[in-house]
Protein backbone atom coordinates (compact mmCIF):
# COMPACT_ATOMS: atom_id res chain seq x y z
CA UNK A 1 0.00 0.00 0.00
CA UNK A 2 2.70 2.06 1.14
CA UNK A 3 4.62 1.87 -2.58
CA UNK A 4 1.31 2.46 -4.16
CA UNK A 5 0.32 5.49 -2.38
CA UNK A 6 4.32 6.84 -3.68
CA UNK A 7 3.43 5.74 -7.05
CA UNK A 8 0.35 7.92 -7.16
CA UNK A 9 2.07 10.93 -4.96
CA UNK A 10 4.78 11.14 -7.45
CA UNK A 11 2.46 10.52 -10.59
CA UNK A 12 0.10 13.58 -8.79
CA UNK A 13 2.80 15.56 -8.30
CA UNK A 14 5.23 15.23 -11.63
CA UNK A 15 2.43 14.76 -14.56
CA UNK A 16 1.54 18.70 -14.97
CA UNK A 17 4.90 19.14 -15.98
CA UNK A 18 5.33 16.88 -18.56
CA UNK A 19 4.00 18.81 -21.57
CA UNK A 20 6.41 21.68 -21.07
CA UNK A 21 9.35 19.24 -20.33
CA UNK A 22 8.77 17.76 -24.06
CA UNK A 23 8.73 21.42 -25.07
CA UNK A 24 12.32 21.62 -22.94
CA UNK A 25 13.47 18.65 -25.18
CA UNK A 26 12.25 19.05 -28.23
CA UNK A 27 13.84 23.03 -28.28
CA UNK A 28 17.49 20.86 -27.22
CA UNK A 29 17.07 18.05 -29.92
CA UNK A 30 14.94 19.42 -32.34
CA UNK A 31 12.98 15.98 -33.05
CA UNK A 32 9.82 15.28 -31.45
CA UNK A 33 10.87 11.57 -31.32
CA UNK A 34 13.91 12.01 -29.69
CA UNK A 35 12.16 14.72 -27.00
CA UNK A 36 9.87 12.17 -26.65
CA UNK A 37 12.23 9.69 -25.60
CA UNK A 38 13.88 11.80 -23.37
CA UNK A 39 11.31 13.23 -21.48
CA UNK A 40 10.58 9.29 -20.56
CA UNK A 41 14.18 8.84 -19.44
CA UNK A 42 13.31 11.97 -16.88
CA UNK A 43 10.85 10.44 -15.40
CA UNK A 44 12.04 7.08 -14.71
CA UNK A 45 15.25 9.32 -13.23
CA UNK A 46 13.11 11.28 -11.03
CA UNK A 47 10.96 8.39 -10.13
CA UNK A 48 14.16 6.36 -8.90
CA UNK A 49 15.17 9.54 -7.05
CA UNK A 50 11.96 10.84 -5.66
CA UNK A 51 12.50 9.70 -2.03
CA UNK A 52 15.83 11.91 -2.07
CA UNK A 53 14.04 14.96 -3.31
CA UNK A 54 14.29 17.63 -0.34
CA UNK A 55 12.50 20.17 -1.55
CA UNK A 56 15.46 22.92 -2.00
CA UNK A 57 13.79 23.82 -5.37
CA UNK A 58 10.76 23.60 -6.56
CA UNK A 59 9.70 20.36 -8.23
CA UNK A 60 9.44 22.01 -11.70
CA UNK A 61 13.00 23.05 -11.39
CA UNK A 62 13.96 19.95 -10.44
CA UNK A 63 12.46 18.02 -13.26
CA UNK A 64 13.99 20.11 -15.70
CA UNK A 65 17.54 20.12 -13.99
CA UNK A 66 17.15 16.17 -14.68
CA UNK A 67 15.74 16.63 -19.08
CA UNK A 68 18.45 19.49 -19.24
CA UNK A 69 21.52 16.61 -18.20
CA UNK A 70 19.84 13.92 -20.20
CA UNK A 71 19.53 16.21 -23.15
CA UNK A 72 23.39 17.14 -22.67
CA UNK A 73 24.07 13.59 -22.51
CA UNK A 74 21.96 12.48 -25.53
CA UNK A 75 23.56 15.55 -27.79
CA UNK A 76 27.10 14.59 -27.13
CA UNK A 77 26.39 11.55 -29.95
CA UNK A 78 24.23 13.14 -32.05
CA UNK A 79 24.78 15.66 -34.79
CA UNK A 80 22.68 18.53 -35.14
CA UNK A 81 19.40 18.70 -36.65
CA UNK A 82 19.53 21.20 -39.55
CA UNK A 83 16.56 22.43 -41.98
CA UNK A 84 18.20 22.89 -45.81
CA UNK A 85 18.23 26.36 -45.73
CA UNK A 86 20.82 25.49 -42.89
CA UNK A 87 23.65 23.68 -44.99
CA UNK A 88 24.18 25.75 -48.17
CA UNK A 89 22.89 28.94 -50.72
CA UNK A 90 19.46 28.96 -52.60
CA UNK A 91 18.66 26.91 -55.36
CA UNK A 92 17.90 27.61 -59.10
CA UNK A 93 15.16 26.99 -60.46
CA UNK A 94 14.07 25.07 -63.15
CA UNK A 95 17.66 23.76 -63.83
CA UNK A 96 18.68 22.34 -60.32
CA UNK A 97 17.96 18.41 -59.96
CA UNK A 98 15.85 18.27 -56.01
CA UNK A 99 18.49 16.35 -54.57
CA UNK A 100 16.95 14.36 -51.42
CA UNK A 101 19.33 13.43 -48.36
CA UNK A 102 17.38 10.80 -45.88
CA UNK A 103 20.45 10.43 -44.04
CA UNK A 104 20.48 13.51 -42.67
CA UNK A 105 18.76 13.54 -39.50
CA UNK A 106 16.73 16.71 -40.45
CA UNK A 107 14.68 19.15 -38.25
CA UNK A 108 11.32 18.16 -37.09
CA UNK A 109 8.12 19.88 -36.60
CA UNK A 110 6.08 19.36 -33.41
CA UNK A 111 2.45 19.58 -32.90
CA UNK A 112 0.69 22.16 -30.97
CA UNK A 113 -1.64 19.51 -29.25
CA UNK A 114 1.27 18.09 -27.56
CA UNK A 115 2.81 20.85 -25.40
CA UNK A 116 -0.45 23.11 -24.96
CA UNK A 117 -3.30 21.97 -22.86
CA UNK A 118 -5.86 23.70 -25.15
CA UNK A 119 -4.48 24.64 -28.99
CA UNK A 120 -7.91 26.32 -29.21
CA UNK A 121 -6.89 28.53 -26.19
CA UNK A 122 -5.19 32.04 -27.95
CA UNK A 123 -2.97 32.36 -24.34
CA UNK A 124 -1.83 28.62 -24.98
CA UNK A 125 -0.97 29.54 -28.59
CA UNK A 126 0.97 32.63 -27.94
CA UNK A 127 2.80 30.47 -25.58
CA UNK A 128 3.75 27.70 -27.96
CA UNK A 129 5.15 30.24 -30.25
CA UNK A 130 6.82 31.99 -27.54
CA UNK A 131 9.47 29.36 -27.65
CA UNK A 132 8.56 26.90 -30.74
CA UNK A 133 8.40 28.59 -33.63
CA UNK A 134 10.35 26.55 -36.35
CA UNK A 135 12.93 29.48 -37.38
CA UNK A 136 13.93 29.59 -33.51
CA UNK A 137 14.53 25.66 -32.77
CA UNK A 138 16.26 25.56 -35.95
CA UNK A 139 18.61 28.48 -34.87
CA UNK A 140 19.14 26.90 -32.13
CA UNK A 141 20.70 23.82 -33.71
CA UNK A 142 23.90 26.38 -34.94
CA UNK A 143 24.51 26.64 -30.82
CA UNK A 144 26.73 24.34 -28.73
CA UNK A 145 24.81 22.15 -26.83
CA UNK A 146 25.36 23.91 -23.54
CA UNK A 147 25.02 27.24 -24.93
CA UNK A 148 21.52 26.15 -26.48
CA UNK A 149 20.94 24.83 -22.80
CA UNK A 150 22.00 28.33 -21.35
CA UNK A 151 19.72 30.47 -23.69
CA UNK A 152 16.89 28.22 -23.57
CA UNK A 153 16.73 28.42 -19.41
CA UNK A 154 17.32 31.70 -19.46
CA UNK A 155 15.40 33.63 -22.32
CA UNK A 156 12.64 30.88 -22.82
CA UNK A 157 11.86 29.15 -19.15
CA UNK A 158 13.24 32.79 -17.45
CA UNK A 159 15.23 30.84 -14.89
CA UNK A 160 17.94 32.74 -12.77
CA UNK A 161 21.64 32.93 -13.68
CA UNK A 162 22.59 31.20 -10.45
CA UNK A 163 19.53 28.47 -10.84
CA UNK A 164 21.57 27.64 -14.33
CA UNK A 165 24.87 27.65 -13.08
CA UNK A 166 23.78 24.87 -10.61
CA UNK A 167 22.47 22.47 -13.46
CA UNK A 168 25.89 22.95 -14.75
CA UNK A 169 28.08 23.13 -11.62
CA UNK A 170 29.85 26.10 -12.88
CA UNK A 171 29.86 30.03 -11.74
CA UNK A 172 27.10 32.84 -12.69
CA UNK A 173 29.82 34.56 -14.49
CA UNK A 174 30.43 31.88 -16.26
CA UNK A 175 26.57 31.16 -17.45
CA UNK A 176 26.17 35.06 -18.46
CA UNK A 177 29.18 34.74 -20.49
CA UNK A 178 27.81 31.97 -22.49
CA UNK A 179 24.33 33.42 -22.81
CA UNK A 180 25.85 36.43 -24.53
CA UNK A 181 27.43 33.71 -26.80
CA UNK A 182 24.51 32.32 -27.98
CA UNK A 183 22.40 35.64 -28.09
CA UNK A 184 25.29 36.77 -30.24
CA UNK A 185 25.15 33.99 -32.52
CA UNK A 186 21.03 33.90 -32.66
CA UNK A 187 21.03 37.46 -33.70
CA UNK A 188 23.49 36.68 -36.97
CA UNK A 189 20.40 34.18 -37.97
CA UNK A 190 17.91 36.92 -36.79
CA UNK A 191 16.00 34.69 -34.89
CA UNK A 192 15.02 35.07 -31.25
CA UNK A 193 12.59 33.61 -28.72
CA UNK A 194 10.45 36.89 -28.23
CA UNK A 195 10.22 37.54 -31.76
CA UNK A 196 6.96 35.21 -32.12
CA UNK A 197 4.13 36.60 -34.53
CA UNK A 198 0.73 38.05 -33.38
CA UNK A 199 -2.26 35.81 -33.82
CA UNK A 200 -3.71 35.44 -36.85
CA UNK A 201 -5.38 39.09 -38.06
CA UNK A 202 -9.14 38.74 -40.42
CA UNK A 203 -7.18 39.78 -43.36
CA UNK A 204 -4.09 36.79 -42.59
CA UNK A 205 -7.22 34.34 -42.24
CA UNK A 206 -8.68 35.18 -45.72
CA UNK A 207 -4.83 34.81 -46.83
CA UNK A 208 -4.76 31.72 -45.91
CA UNK A 209 -8.00 30.85 -47.83
CA UNK A 210 -6.57 32.32 -50.68
CA UNK A 211 -3.19 30.10 -50.64
CA UNK A 212 -5.43 26.92 -50.11
CA UNK A 213 -7.36 27.82 -53.49
CA UNK A 214 -4.47 28.54 -55.48
CA UNK A 215 -2.48 25.71 -54.10
CA UNK A 216 -5.29 23.38 -54.83
CA UNK A 217 -6.01 25.05 -58.34
CA UNK A 218 -2.28 24.59 -58.96
CA UNK A 219 -2.58 28.46 -60.27
CA UNK A 220 1.26 29.46 -60.13
CA UNK A 221 0.32 33.45 -61.12
CA UNK A 222 -2.21 33.57 -57.58
CA UNK A 223 0.28 31.37 -55.82
CA UNK A 224 2.97 34.01 -56.28
CA UNK A 225 1.15 37.10 -55.19
CA UNK A 226 0.83 35.51 -51.60
CA UNK A 227 4.74 35.36 -50.94
CA UNK A 228 6.75 38.23 -49.74
CA UNK A 229 9.36 39.16 -52.62
CA UNK A 230 12.59 37.89 -50.31
CA UNK A 231 10.24 34.45 -49.71
CA UNK A 232 11.54 31.15 -48.73
CA UNK A 233 10.43 27.90 -49.18
CA UNK A 234 12.00 24.44 -48.09
CA UNK A 235 11.63 20.89 -48.36
CA UNK A 236 13.81 18.44 -46.08
CA UNK A 237 14.57 15.63 -46.71
CA UNK A 238 15.38 17.33 -50.19
CA UNK A 239 18.61 19.78 -49.91
CA UNK A 240 16.52 21.86 -52.33
CA UNK A 241 15.78 25.52 -51.41
CA UNK A 242 14.81 28.39 -53.14
CA UNK A 243 14.34 32.37 -52.21
CA UNK A 244 11.70 34.82 -53.85
CA UNK A 245 8.61 34.37 -54.69
CA UNK A 246 8.69 34.27 -58.62
CA UNK A 247 11.23 31.36 -57.80
CA UNK A 248 8.81 29.54 -55.68
CA UNK A 249 5.68 29.58 -57.72
CA UNK A 250 8.99 28.15 -60.91
CA UNK A 251 9.29 25.50 -58.21
CA UNK A 252 5.85 24.26 -57.30
CA UNK A 253 5.07 24.59 -60.75
CA UNK A 254 7.61 22.01 -62.72
CA UNK A 255 8.69 20.20 -59.91
CA UNK A 256 5.35 19.35 -57.71
CA UNK A 257 3.94 16.32 -59.71
CA UNK A 258 0.14 17.67 -58.94
CA UNK A 259 -2.00 19.33 -61.43
CA UNK A 260 -5.24 21.46 -61.16
CA UNK A 261 -6.84 19.86 -58.85
CA UNK A 262 -5.10 16.87 -57.58
CA UNK A 263 -4.26 18.17 -54.09
CA UNK A 264 -6.19 19.22 -51.15
CA UNK A 265 -5.19 20.84 -48.00
CA UNK A 266 -6.18 20.48 -44.42
CA UNK A 267 -5.53 22.71 -41.48
CA UNK A 268 -3.22 21.83 -38.89
CA UNK A 269 -1.12 23.47 -36.30
CA UNK A 270 2.42 23.06 -35.48
CA UNK A 271 5.54 24.72 -33.82
CA UNK A 272 2.72 27.70 -32.59
CA UNK A 273 2.42 28.73 -36.34
CA UNK A 274 0.01 27.75 -38.89
CA UNK A 275 0.46 24.33 -41.14
CA UNK A 276 -1.17 22.36 -43.18
CA UNK A 277 -1.28 18.75 -44.37
CA UNK A 278 -1.26 18.50 -48.26
CA UNK A 279 -2.40 15.40 -49.76
CA UNK A 280 -2.27 14.22 -53.12
CA UNK A 281 -4.37 12.32 -55.79
CA UNK A 282 -2.82 9.09 -56.33
CA UNK A 283 -4.25 7.10 -60.00
CA UNK A 284 -6.59 5.14 -58.27
CA UNK A 285 -8.11 8.30 -57.24
CA UNK A 286 -7.87 8.85 -53.33
CA UNK A 287 -5.72 12.33 -51.92
CA UNK A 288 -2.90 10.43 -49.54
CA UNK A 289 -0.14 12.53 -47.75
CA UNK A 290 2.00 14.44 -49.88
CA UNK A 291 4.00 16.62 -47.37
CA UNK A 292 3.10 18.87 -44.15
CA UNK A 293 3.84 22.83 -44.70
CA UNK A 294 4.53 24.78 -41.83
CA UNK A 295 3.93 29.00 -42.62
CA UNK A 296 5.61 31.97 -40.98
CA UNK A 297 3.39 34.86 -42.21
CA UNK A 298 4.87 38.02 -42.58
CA UNK A 299 1.88 40.99 -42.16
CA UNK A 300 -0.11 40.34 -45.04
CA UNK A 301 1.87 37.58 -46.79
CA UNK A 302 3.55 34.61 -46.26
CA UNK A 303 8.01 35.04 -45.61
CA UNK A 304 8.61 30.99 -45.12
CA UNK A 305 7.34 28.16 -45.75
CA UNK A 306 9.11 24.67 -44.92
CA UNK A 307 7.36 21.51 -46.52
CA UNK A 308 8.47 18.34 -44.47
CA UNK A 309 8.09 15.75 -46.67
CA UNK A 310 8.05 12.75 -44.01
CA UNK A 311 4.07 11.87 -43.93
CA UNK A 312 4.98 9.78 -40.75
CA UNK A 313 4.14 12.57 -38.93
CA UNK A 314 0.46 12.99 -40.21
CA UNK A 315 -1.26 11.14 -37.73
CA UNK A 316 0.27 12.87 -34.61
CA UNK A 317 -1.19 16.24 -36.08
CA UNK A 318 -4.80 14.85 -35.93
CA UNK A 319 -4.25 14.15 -39.92
CA UNK A 320 -6.14 11.45 -41.63
CA UNK A 321 -4.67 8.93 -43.52
CA UNK A 322 -6.90 9.74 -46.57
CA UNK A 323 -8.27 12.98 -47.92
CA UNK A 324 -11.64 13.45 -49.30
CA UNK A 325 -11.51 14.17 -53.08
Amino acid sequence: MGATMVVEDFATATDPYRRELLAHCYRMLGSLHDAEDLVQETYLHAWRAYDRFEGRSSLRTWLHKIATTACLTALENRKRRPLPTGLGGPSEIPGDELVQRPEIPWLEPIPDTVVVDDPTDPAAIVSAREGTRLAFIAALQHLPARQRAVLVLRDVLKWKAAEVAEVFGTSTAAVNSALQRARAQLAEVKSSSDDAPAPLSDVQQRLLDRYVAAFEAKDISALVQLFTTEAVWEMPPFTTWVRGAEQIGRLVDLKCPAGPGDLRLLPARANGQVAFGVYLREPDEVFRPFHLQVLELDGNAVRHTVAFFDVSVFPRFGLPETCPG
